[in-house]
């Protein structure tokens, strides 16, 4: 098998277990964006968004599990990992990768509004900065995309039954 099929076959393992991590997020009600970060083929954390539930606007999926695996592995240097999110990185997700030193990113649905791993502006591969990661982008695109309009659908659906 090819290499570049078997690194597909993998992104896309990485990435269905975000979607499961964005989909606990969707049962408690937050924005349904799932992160896992894989170190030698191990996955070394994974999380989704908390910001509602910890009213804390840094508790997004990609800054949970970049903390919680320096923890794990004792180092803020995280230049042998790979990042899978299921939403395009906004531009501090994007300023922390980079921070983190990790070595890619691979990512489900674009962010019209807030990518910054390419839709807005590509901030990992941004010649001033003093490294650049790896980029992949449209793994389980679908997937990924309706999780967040179905979830944005229902809570415009609950605003107007509310009256608001």
């Amino acid at each position: 098998m090819p290499l570049e099929k078997n690194w597909l076959d993998q992104d896309k393992s990485y990435m269905e277990e975000a979607v499961r991590q964005a989909e606990n997020a969707k049962q408690i009600g937050e924005v349904p964006i799932g992160a896992v970060l894989v170190k030698d083929g191990e996955i070394i954390s994974k999380g989704y968004n908390l910001r509602e539930q910890q009213q804390l606007s840094t508790a997004h999926a990609e800054i949970i599990v970049i903390e919680d695996a320096c923890r794990k592995l004792g180092t803020w240097r995280l230049e042998d990992c790979v990042l899978y999110v299921t939403l395009e990185p906004c531009p501090m997700c994007a300023g922390a990768i980079v921070q983190a030193r990790l070595k890619r990113v691979v990512f489900g649905a674009t962010d019209p509004k807030g990518g910054c791993c390419g839709t807005i502006m590509n901030l990992l591969d941004e010649p001033r900065f003093n490294h650049s990661v790896l980029l992949s982008s449209g793994i389980l695109e679908e997937e990924c995309s309706l999780l967040l309009t179905e979830f944005f659908q229902d809570l415009r659906k609950r605003k107007k039954s509310l009256g608001n």
